[in-house]
């Protein structure tokens, strides 16, 4: 995975922005407000994505790539290593799962107001 494409999907997403609220290094998506994708551009080899917590538990057995959150909260989280056993595809599938996650953890006012 490219750190470009990953940006470039994040950003197709609706009522998406990219933003550093913890450095200059840290690129987080965010979606109404929240995060669901953080990448850390010094050394652009893995993302954090959220996930369900027994999809996490049935990944990181599965894959060598995919490890509790690094920095984040473990059940909830997941640290995506790139250019391991883990596919382009199956990225962009962890990507929109952690995108709806997100969303469904908004109240139905914002996301009537924001069209989600």
């Amino acid at each position: 995975m490219h750190v470009e494409l990953l940006r470039e999907y994040c950003l197709s997403k609706k009522e998406v922005e990219e933003t550093f609220p913890f450095d200059a290094n840290t690129l987080v998506f965010k979606v109404a407000g929240k995060m669901f994708c953080l990448i850390g551009l010094d050394n652009p080899s893995s993302c954090n994505l959220k996930c369900i917590p027994e999809k996490s538990i049935e990944l990181r057995q599965e894959y060598q790539a995919i490890e509790p959150g690094f920095h984040m909260d473990k059940n909830h989280w997941n640290t995506v290593t790139f250019n391991l056993d883990v596919n382009d595809k199956l990225i962009l599938e962890l990507i929109d799962l952690s995108y709806e996650l997100v969303i469904k953890g908004l109240t139905k006012k914002i996301r009537l107001e924001k069209g989600l």
